[in-house]
């Protein structure tokens, strides 16, 4: 559990059972000044999330170590550890390597879908294989409109 949610089980705790917060981080394993310590984010945060969005959108395919190479090509002083934490915070990925015939993903970087429009415009269809209970297999073929 990382420290911020450990922070909250403390207060929570303390709170509901009465209990002080000396007594409730000896039974939850939680360090004291762990728990008194806020944790500053630094000043530059925010502009350094926004290029690294920014950056993922145009190069779709570039993970956060290629996008760290952009960053310090541009200026930033950055260690890859910050842009990684940076790139799971934003809940970003880079999208699987599709074929190129029927790839989903746009050169924005985004990996979405197209809905339907209309009946019959999307079909999908899946083989099912099962076996009986004496053991024989049989197969289905799925359609989906």
């Amino acid at each position: 559990m990382s420290p911020a949610r450990r922070r909250r089980c403390i207060d929570h705790t303390a709170r509901k059972f009465g209990v002080s917060e000396r007594l409730a981080c000896r039974v939850l394993g939680q360090h004291r000044s762990t728990q008194r310590k806020a944790p500053k984010g630094r000043a530059d945060d925010a502009a350094l999330t926004a290029d690294i969005i920014e950056l993922a959108t145009q190069y779709g395919r570039y993970g956060y170590r290629r996008i760290t190479a952009l960053l310090r090509d541009a200026g930033w002083v950055v260690n890859v550890k910050r842009v990684e934490r940076i790139w799971r915070q934003e809940g970003l990925k880079v999208p699987v390597r599709q074929p190129k015939r029927g790839r989903l993903w746009l050169n924005d970087g985004s990996c979405v879908r197209l809905r339907p429009a209309y009946p019959n415009h999307v079909w999908s269809y899946d083989f099912v294989e099962g076996r009986t209970h004496d053991g024989r297999k049989f197969r289905m073929l799925n359609v989906i409109d």
